[in-house]
């Protein structure tokens, strides 16, 4: 029996493995610092962005009004929720402000078809689903931590927030 495999072998009594968590934590790293660059391009004009100020003339003009709220919101959403799921942040919260985002993504767009219109929502939304339902891995910050909290339940209890958010957003949308 090698290191390796008495590594694995603890990992899987505790419900996870090495390799496991460490693809939890590639998809967590680049999905998520992806997802926080493009909050920065929206809030800061960071990575090539316009910034806010462009960005919420943008959101007006999808309708999202007033720009500047929603703009803003969507702006923090990527980079808080981003960055909190690149660290394994409290995850729960994180995958349900992606799933949100992701969401309100995909209903701007669906009417101009998959590409080109809501694939990158989509991709989003399963990305966040995926890390509600498995949880960050051990290579978290959650990980250990008193209020780390994984598995079907919190899984659930991430798509509803996400859902009732991005309802409230595409209500407040139709209705501001």
């Amino acid at each position: 029996m090698t290191a390796d495999t008495t590594l694995e072998r603890a990992a899987a009594t505790r419900g996870g493995s090495i390799s496991g968590d460490t693809g939890l934590l590639i998809l967590r790293l680049v999905f998520g610092l992806l997802f926080a660059a493009h909050g920065a391009q929206k809030l800061f004009g960071w990575f090539g962005g316009e910034g806010l100020a462009a960005n919420n003339a943008g959101f007006e003009k999808m309708g999202f009004e007033p720009g500047n709220v929603f703009g803003t919101v969507a702006g923090l959403s990527e980079f808080v929720g981003g960055l909190l799921l690149a660290l394994g942040a409290f995850t729960p919260l994180a995958a349900a402000i992606v799933l949100g985002t992701g969401i309100v993504i995909v209903n701007t767009g669906f009417g101009k078809g998959l590409l080109g219109g809501y694939e990158m929502g989509l991709l989003f939304a399963v990305v966040a689903l995926a890390v509600a339902f498995t949880g960050p891995g051990r290579f978290s910050v959650d990980n250990g931590r008193p209020w780390a909290r994984t598995g079907l339940t919190w899984g659930v209890i991430s798509v509803a927030v996400a859902v009732a958010a991005a309802l409230v957003t595409l209500v407040g949308k139709s209705v501001l």
